[in-house]
């Protein structure tokens, strides 16, 4: 047999004399057994506590033989600072991209007609140009849509300035003004400015807008001169050219005066026109009227001279004005009449002429309306005239390039005939 103890050896069950165990009940004989299972348990709990006893004591009496234990070791700096700028570039990727997946307000469909409505409707006729568009409004909703949680993330996080994230575009909003005082009532002084904006501002005047529609109505399909035919008549030589661009212009500023001029000759004469302008107001009232018409006229004039210059765009040949040149025979010598020289200053020529179009006529007419305080000024910016000038010197220089070469060839094939090259040949032979 097994010498081995254990519970079940070392707690033996109590065994009653048989005398005993007769004379007792079942009843007695189960409460008797539940009452040595407690000792029992009693007894092992106890034996459980002083062993853990012991070894709590054994445990303690080593820890306090034995030495410190060794600190933990620290990672170099080298290691440490990458780790801190992974973890915050790690966080801040993390929370943009919570924050961009919550929705966002869509795009407002009257937004969107809004902005058909300024596209002419030519441009978007045809099977090709209706794909186009639903295109670009494609564009449109996506990038509102990026804008939106572009300003989310700026309104709720802050880019840590960390490398990594140089290339993040959702910067911090710029801070509010510091130092304003917004505590004070604004219904007053905002009245204040509100009148005195109307008071000084005269372009808010009801005369302006009737001058504006005046305008709009005279200027908005009127050139100067009419270039949409140049290409449909014969080649055309360039004194005809200039004479033609001279008289269309001197019309343009006869239609103009009896028709615009007188306009807002009648407009002026009318009491109505100056209602709310007080007597000191009347000058700076004029300038600004001057000012609204120069404007009307400067444009004109500009428009005139895009649409000379674009008849020479280098990737639309089909309105480039025809010029009729000729190869002549004048003294022994073989040129192009007119010459390269003056072709170019013959065209040029139309902008200048365009340029001087409503200017002394308009002098004094305004002189005799306005009391001789206020003048108009139609000239063109010079910047613009410079534009001009070098678009259509490098047009001509490009579009001449073709008859001066052949013009080159000609004279190095031929010229020996009309030189005296070939004479002197026949005298000698």
């Amino acid at each position: 047999p097994s010498s081995k103890k254990t519970l079940r050896t070392l707690f033996l069950p109590t065994v009653l004399p048989s005398t005993v165990t007769s004379d007792m009940s079942q009843l007695q004989n189960k409460l008797l057994t539940y009452r040595r299972c407690k000792e029992q348990q009693k007894m092992l709990n106890q034996l459980l506590i002083d062993r853990a006893l012991k070894v709590y004591a054994v445990s303690m009496e080593e820890k306090y033989h034995r030495g410190p234990a060794p600190p933990i070791p620290e990672l170099p700096a080298t290691v440490r600072v990458p780790l801190v700028i992974l973890s915050f570039q790690t966080n801040y990727l993390f929370m943009k991209k919570c924050v961009q997946s919550n929705p966002v307000v869509p795009i407002q469909q009257q937004w969107l007609m809004s902005v058909l409505t300024l596209v002419p409707q030519s441009l978007m006729e045809g099977k090709d140009r209706e794909l186009l568009v639903e295109k670009l409004l494609g564009e449109i909703i996506k990038d509102f849509e990026k804008s939106m949680k572009r300003c989310m993330v700026r309104n709720v996080l802050i880019k840590p300035d960390v490398k990594g994230l140089e290339y993040e575009e959702e910067a911090p909003l710029p801070l509010s003004p510091v130092g304003l005082d917004f505590s004070k009532p604004w219904r007053n002084s905002f009245i204040q400015a509100r009148n005195r904006i109307f008071s000084n501002l005269h372009i808010l005047h009801p005369t302006m807008k009737t001058l504006l529609d005046f305008g709009y109505a005279a200027f908005s399909t009127f050139l100067v001169v009419d270039f949409s035919r140049f290409r449909l008549k014969e080649p055309i030589d360039c004194e005809s050219l200039k004479t033609d661009v001279s008289l269309s212009s001197s019309k343009a500023e006869e239609k103009i005066l009896n028709m615009w001029y007188q306009r807002i000759i009648g407009l002026f004469t009318q009491k109505e026109a100056l209602n709310g302008i007080n007597l000191d107001q009347v000058d700076s009232f004029y300038n600004c009227v001057a000012t609204l018409m120069s404007n009307q006229l400067k444009e004109l004039l500009r428009r005139s001279v895009e649409a000379f210059v674009k008849l020479f765009d280098p990737e639309d040949r089909n309105y480039l004005p025809l010029f009729k040149m000729e190869l002549i025979l004048d003294e022994k010598k073989m040129e192009f009449y007119p010459s390269f020289q003056d072709l170019e200053e013959a065209i040029l020529f139309i902008v200048n002429r365009i340029g001087q179009t409503l200017q002394v006529c308009f002098y004094l007419n305004m002189y005799a309306l306005m009391g001789g305080t206020t003048t108009l000024d139609a000239e063109l910016p010079t910047h613009f005239v410079a534009w001009a000038t070098s678009t259509l010197k490098k047009s001509v220089r490009d579009n001449l390039e073709g008859p001066k070469e052949y013009f080159e060839n000609y004279v190095e094939k031929y010229g020996w005939l009309v030189d005296g090259t070939a004479q002197a040949r026949v005298e000698r032979f």
